[in-house]
């Protein structure tokens, strides 16, 4: 599977495209959604900068809540340094926006694990009042370790997560986040992270508000499953997500043989290589306590490990 459709929404509006130049459509107002600024990856009229420019002489940017960056210039070939430039440079202009996501690019514009990413962190530096981030593709993709107050949503969208990111998403003070979503990746996408790189989020020493734990799309899935099922961050948690990678039954012994989830919300595990019975297992487990199991996209039954995929990884 790859990423075929933009974001529908960001930070609880709806997603709407900055129209081209000389597009004379209406407006909405500045507050109302969650703004598109994209440029075509392949020969454009504009490159991000300049879509970008036009977007602040034309909306009220002090009453932009939610901001989406989409497609730049030849993405698939050059970091984004400019797109993070610019809008550090305008957070002066932008002192209401509390959602931003970097990188919404398909796949008919760029594949996920093509896309060229830079340092992120000068835009959470910029934004100390930001409350949810998410940032598209692993390759280049830089964040260093840092304290944000206010961040209660960090998403990071990848075919393959370099393991320095993980352990500086590890190493950052982020007291007010209750919602972590990393997808790990494959190691043909230059995933390199292990579950130590992850143990300083298991400990349940860090990250104190957490609620919600995604930690996706991954090829050592089972074994990230047999370290939670210990992990004291558990305890704490609504939703635990371990979806989109190659869980197979291993990984759901592991689970139900470690501390109870019957306390949780939600365990997502859709697109999985668990078998009938052990779904039926976890099912009886979990289901008369009010957990919801989603057990959605079952791939093949008892596949062995090597033929395994994750569902996002070009």
């Amino acid at each position: 599977m790859t990423i075929g459709d933009h974001l529908s929404e960001l930070g609880g509006l709806p997603a709407f495209d900055f129209p081209g130049p000389g597009d004379a459509s209406a407006l909405p107002p500045a507050d109302s959604v969650a703004w598109r600024i994209s440029a075509d990856v392949y020969d454009g009229e504009e490159d991000w900068p300049e879509v970008f420019a036009r977007f602040l002489a034309t909306v009220d940017t002090r009453q932009v809540r939610s901001l989406i960056a989409g497609g730049w210039a030849e993405a698939y070939d050059t970091p984004n340094t400019e797109v993070v430039e610019a809008l550090a440079k305008a957070a002066g202009d932008l002192n209401a926006l509390r959602a931003l996501f970097i990188g919404d690019v398909t796949y008919e514009e760029c594949e996920i694990s093509w896309l060229h990413q830079s340092d992120v962190t000068p835009l959470l530096e910029a934004f100390p009042a930001l409350e949810e981030f998410g940032v598209r593709g692993g390759e280049g993709l830089v964040l260093r370790p840092m304290e944000h107050k206010a961040l209660r949503v960090l998403r990071i969208e990848t075919g393959g997560l370099p393991k320095e990111v993980v352990r500086a998403v590890a190493a950052c003070e982020l007291p007010a986040l209750t919602d972590l979503d990393l997808w790990l990746g494959t190691s043909w996408y230059g995933a390199d992270a292990d579950v130590s790189d992850v143990e300083p989020i298991l400990s349940g020493v860090r990250l104190p508000a957490l609620r919600r734990l995604a930690l996706r799309n991954s090829e050592i899935q089972s074994e990230i499953a047999t370290a939670l099922a210990g992990a004291p961050v558990v305890a704490r948690l609504k939703v635990l997500d371990l979806s989109m990678g190659t869980l197979g039954d291993e990984g759901v012994t592991a689970l139900l043989e470690g501390q109870p989830l019957t306390h949780l919300d939600k365990l997502d595990l859709h697109h999985h290589f668990i078998s009938a019975p052990f779904e039926e297992r976890l099912v009886r487990a979990l289901a008369p306590y009010g957990v919801e199991v989603d057990l959605s996209h079952r791939n093949a039954d008892g596949a062995d490990r090597e033929d395994r995929y994750t569902a996002v990884a070009e």
